[in-house]
């Protein structure tokens, strides 16, 4: 057996702090991100005739929290959100401006059109939006990382087909069946 090197465990450990540095970081900034989120929920909801439906023990409403409430959900969906809320979402997911474009099958112009006004987005985008954050939400937590759960996302999978998860998410059914394909491999039931 040979002995490694002096050089070769001193770059290892160089290696492995970088590597865990980088993790903090990657936390400090999903952190961060999850504030500015539950900060944008609550200005939202205080904006909205129903904030009655946040209870008072939700007064710093997360995105999983959110996600939870289903009523909350519906009427957000009836109402529509903001860009402002739509574009923390979207850095919360592992999805591209083009794929999001794809996903709400609309133009990069007029997402482009959303992001310069403001605009809150009509039902049928707002319902897709949160169901891919409901996705990503359940992915990050069974993954624990963005980027093992988009190579999940990105390689075609044999309970589902053999279809790329990521390719289902485009309708209500293909979520469905991504979600419940989560929820097995969190449960460690694996086809």
């Amino acid at each position: 057996m040979e002995k490694q090197s002096t050089h070769s465990i001193s770059a290892d450990k160089t290696d492995t702090k970088q590597l865990n540095t980088l993790k903090r970081e990657n936390s400090k900034e999903e952190s961060n991100l999850n504030m500015q989120i539950s900060r944008e929920l609550q200005e939202y909801f205080k904006n909205t005739e129903f904030e009655n439906l946040v209870s008072p023990g939700q007064s710093d409403l997360t995105l999983s929290g959110f996600l939870n409430n289903k009523l909350l959900i519906v009427f957000t969906i009836r109402t529509g959100i903001p860009y402002s809320l739509f574009a923390l979402i979207k850095d919360y997911t592992p999805f591209t401006f083009n794929d999001w474009a794809e996903y709400l099958n609309i133009s990069g112009k007029s997402l482009t059109r959303y992001r310069q006004s403001d605009k809150f987005f009509k039902p049928i985008h707002t319902e897709k939006i949160i169901e891919l954050a409901e996705v990503t939400n359940l992915g990050l937590g069974v993954f624990g990382s963005e980027n093992k759960f988009k190579m999940w996302l990105e390689t075609p999978n044999f309970a589902l087909g053999n279809q790329k998860p990521f390719e289902l998410l485009k309708d209500s059914y293909g979520k469905e069946m991504v979600m419940g394909e989560l929820t097995r491999i969190d449960h460690g039931i694996l086809a």
